[in-house]
This record gives structure tokens, sequence and C-alpha cells, in this order.
């Protein structure tokens, strides 16, 4: 029974980590998106960029990069 939890575990494991990874890249993505569209001249907003767009850029690449982290961790069990 022990050996069955442990693999369970693993596997759980795995999985959140993959999910981290995946997630970590796509919230760092859409971070650099917002801190360089007006550099990358690829605008999908039908306004100038503003400091608030680097603010939200910020943060979604701190989250991000957080999320990859954990990821690397796997501090999933306690």
């Amino acid at each position: 029974m022990n050996d069955y939890e442990n693999e369970k575990r693993k596997q759980v494991s795995l999985m959140r980590s993959i999910l981290d990874y995946g997630m970590g890249t796509v919230f760092f993505l859409i971070g650099l998106y917002f801190m360089l569209y007006d550099i990358l001249d690829i605008n999908i907003f039908p306004r100038k960029p503003s400091a608030m767009d680097k603010l939200i850029g910020l943060i979604f690449i701190a989250y991000g990069g957080w999320r990859i982290y954990r990821g690397y961790k796997k501090n999933y069990f306690r």
C-alpha cells in the first residue's frame, strides 16, 4: 500500500510540475508582450501603451517566474 501511495505522489508531482512549467511560460510570455508590444510594433489594443500596461506586464512576468520556480522545486507535499 505504501508503494502505491509513493507512486501516486510521483505521478501527481510530475503532472503538477508540467502544468506549472506550461502555465508559467504562458504567463511569462504574456508579461513580455505587455512590456514590449510598443517596441515590437504588435498592437492589438486600439490605444497607446501606458504605465499601467508596464505594471501589468511586470506582474505577469513575476507570476510566471514564480510558477516556473514552483514547478522546478516540486514541493507540493509537505
